[in-house]
């Protein structure tokens, strides 16, 4: 089992920090690929991003006047909505170390949510030629990821308690038929605050990797 830096941001991180972070921690593994993998956990501030090929037409709204922020990014996928109480994983893995597969890595992704469902008492499900994690027909977790030299970046989002309304102004990920929901309307008492923890120790577990945090020298600017 291998070491993985662990990040947890204790309050709303605007998008461009965040990005800088998972930045920096993608330049030190590209400088040292032995290094060990980083993880950040946060929340964003309201924000829309774009995935790096995305069409505009997906957005209700003027990309120069949006209801907020509004960032195009280099990761795959469509538009999607990010707030508080939406659980925001960014992996940064050296992914020659977990498969070296694109395609495998968006699965396990896939199955760490999975995994935290069932512990749930929550049966979560995957959608033949779709990334991501729906429930009951219900979309709860949005997935998608960028890298160089097998470096990953960006991740997966898990809506737990964040208000649904930032969605209303687009086509998440770009999918007409089939909602987004999220973790409180099926279990009231849930908090992002409360998973925390749960969703780490299943991304722990799937990826084979015991998660530390950082020493100062692992410092990220702007932390």
């Amino acid at each position: 089992m291998g070491d993985a830096i662990c990040f947890q941001a204790e309050r709303p991180v605007p998008f461009p920090l965040g990005w800088r972070w998972q930045q920096q921690l993608q330049r030190r593994l590209l400088a040292a690929p032995e290094g060990p993998d980083g993880v950040l956990l946060l929340e964003h501030e309201p924000c829309y991003t774009l995935g790096r090929g995305a069409d505009e037409r997906f957005l209700g709204f003027d990309p120069a006047d949006p209801p907020a922020p509004l960032f195009r990014i280099d990761r795959g996928g469509e538009v999607t909505f990010h707030a508080p109480g939406q659980l925001v994983l960014y992996p940064v893995l050296n992914l020659q170390r977990h498969g070296a597969d694109l395609h495998g890595y968006l699965r396990q992704l896939e199955a760490v949510v999975i995994d935290l469902l069932a512990e749930l008492g929550l049966r979560g499900e995957r959608v033949e030629g779709l990334t991501g994690v729906w429930l009951e027909g219900r979309k709860l977790a949005a997935i998608g990821v960028g890298g160089r030299r097998w470096i990953s970046q960006h991740g997966l989002a898990l809506n737990v308690d964040l208000p649904l309304e930032g969605f209303s102004h687009v086509v998440p990920c770009g999918i007409t038929d089939r909602p987004v929901g999220r973790l409180l309307d099926w279990r009231p008492e849930l908090s992002s605050a409360a998973l925390r923890a749960p969703l780490l120790e299943a991304f722990s577990r799937r990826f084979g990797l015991r998660l530390r945090p950082p020493e100062p020298q692992e410092a990220l600017q702007g932390w």
